[in-house]
């Protein structure tokens, strides 16, 4: 294959002829009237080497030409597939003439008889050929193709042109989308928007992006959570409602972790985290069976089955049952004994819960493959979540794991003013001491819960990690358009 700059110069080359012939190299519009897929499917059944008078009209990217003295074959990738064209001088002089000046990667339109091939190929007679983009850049080699993943993430158009299979994966992470929604809306949830700019950020512990917004001269945030907007919706009235939120968190990237990523957050008044156990299970079964087929997949060779009821422990359960630690009535300082003997780094001002919840992520979660809800987590890394009663160490909480992976956090809302103004009081001392990712004071939510929010629970399931466990995707970036890279430059 020759040089990538030789190929531009060549194209431009040809470009020069288009425009000394008076022929739009960028056309302004076409009637596409047949899809790639819908042809073949149509013509699948006809006899090999058949002419018909049917005649057909499309538009789209040219993949491949084969030259053949005074004919050609092509191939036409649309949206929907590739179909064959064939065009020959001797019956298209003029059209043949603009065909020779075409490349691969040139967008085109064409008309023409349908009829097939000594082999059967469906294939396109061109009558009518208009030239609609010149590509000025060649495509990969077809042999060598598109395997740099550094390059298909960076340049997601070219990944889409030259690895049609990779559309497949993000018209699941649509039909996941689409599966969601159908399964909130049977159930009568209300779909609703809240701010993704907000002057206090909160709803999690998460450091945010910081911005200012001059009309104001305010510091902005662009959102961790929409949680505490959709729970000042439920005081206000509404009762089942669900938000897909865009959320952006200034931490790691990794094959789990983008600063952009997208969630569905839920909230039902009168409910509570048992409630949600069992509509998380349902909407995560629902949604599987519908973007695979079947509530049983298998992902990176390891079988998940999402059949629900899933299995469900405690997380004092889980690290009694996978750490073969008894953690219940230790002490303080005997869990720090304990978290020093396991290797495991604490801050020497670490409350009780926030030990045995790092107890579980070092030491229990990675064992976790199946689809588990692991319930009742410390209250101590649980601000916005009730207690199970007024003495309890432990919170009404719940996180579904799957592969090892949290899919999602729910919990029976706190909706206390005085209990959450203490939590705030806390966090706010841990922002003091530095700690980022403590959730500011959000005033204003305290005075929303003054006025009464009901009892209520809300799911939060992060869609880019169901859409891998659901496409087989080794990484978040397959599911993501356009993740965050670092600069070329």
């Amino acid at each position: 294959m020759l040089p990538e700059e030789e190929l531009i110069q060549q194209r431009k080359e040809k470009l020069k002829w288009l425009k000394a012939n008076k022929i739009n190299a960028y056309a302004h519009r076409f009637d596409k009237k047949d899809n790639c897929k819908d042809l073949l499917e149509k013509y699948k059944t006809l006899e090999k080497h058949t002419t018909t008078k049917n005649t057909a009209q499309t538009a789209g990217r040219l993949m491949s030409i084969r030259e053949m003295g005074k004919a050609s074959f092509a191939h036409l990738q649309d949206f929907t597939g590739k179909i064959q064209i064939y065009i020959k001088e001797e019956t298209n002089a003029e059209n043949y003439q603009l065909f020779k000046k075409l490349d691969m990667g040139d967008i085109i339109g064409i008309s023409g008889a349908i009829f097939t091939t000594k082999t059967g190929e469906v294939t396109i007679d061109v009558k009518q050929l208009q030239l609609l983009t010149k590509s000025m850049k060649p495509l990969p080699d077809k042999w060598s193709g598109l395997k740099d993943t550094e390059i298909r993430y960076r340049q997601r158009y070219l990944d889409l042109i030259v690895n049609p299979e990779v559309k497949e994966v993000f018209l699941k992470r649509s039909k996941v989308i689409q599966g969601i929604r159908e399964f909130l809306i049977s159930q009568d949830y209300v779909e609703v928007e809240t701010p993704i700019l907000q002057p206090i950020y909160g709803g999690t512990s998460a450091k945010p992006f910081k911005s200012k917004l001059n009309a104001l001269n305010i510091d902005v945030y662009m959102r961790i959570s929409n949680e505490l907007y959709l729970k000042r919706l439920i005081t206000g009235g509404y009762e089942k409602i669900f938000e897909f939120s865009p959320d952006f968190r200034n931490e790691g990237i990794d094959k789990l972790h983008n600063p952009e990523f997208l969630q569905v957050e839920t909230m039902c008044a009168y409910a509570n985290y048992e409630d949600n156990m069992k509509t998380f299970e349902n909407l995560i079964a629902y949604v599987t069976k519908k973007v695979t087929g079947s509530y049983k997949v298998e992902y990176q060779g390891i079988h998940l089955d999402f059949t629900p009821p899933w299995k469900r422990l405690t997380m004092m359960e889980a690290i009694k049952q996978f750490a073969k630690l008894d953690l219940e009535k230790s002490s303080l300082e005997e869990l720090k004994q304990i978290a020093k003997r396991l290797k495991i780094e604490v801050n020497p001002e670490m409350k009780w819960g926030e030990i045995v919840s790092l107890i579980f992520e070092e030491k229990v979660e990675s064992l976790i493959i199946q689809p588990t809800i692991i319930y009742d987590f410390p209250a101590d890394v649980s601000p916005l979540a009730k207690r199970k009663s007024a003495e309890s160490k432990f919170a009404e909480r719940f996180e579904p794991l799957v592969n090892a992976w949290e899919l999602g956090n729910v919990y029976s809302e706190l909706n206390d003013p005085e209990e959450l103004r203490k939590n705030f009081e806390e966090q706010e001392k841990l922002r003091k001491k530095g700690y980022e990712e403590a959730q500011p004071t959000d005033f204003d939510f305290v005075r929303c819960l003054e006025y009464g929010m009901p009892p209520v629970s809300g799911i939060g399931i992060g869609i880019d990690r169901l859409t891998m466990l659901l496409t087989n995707a080794p990484s978040i970036r397959e599911v993501i358009f356009f993740p965050f890279m670092k600069p070329e430059n």
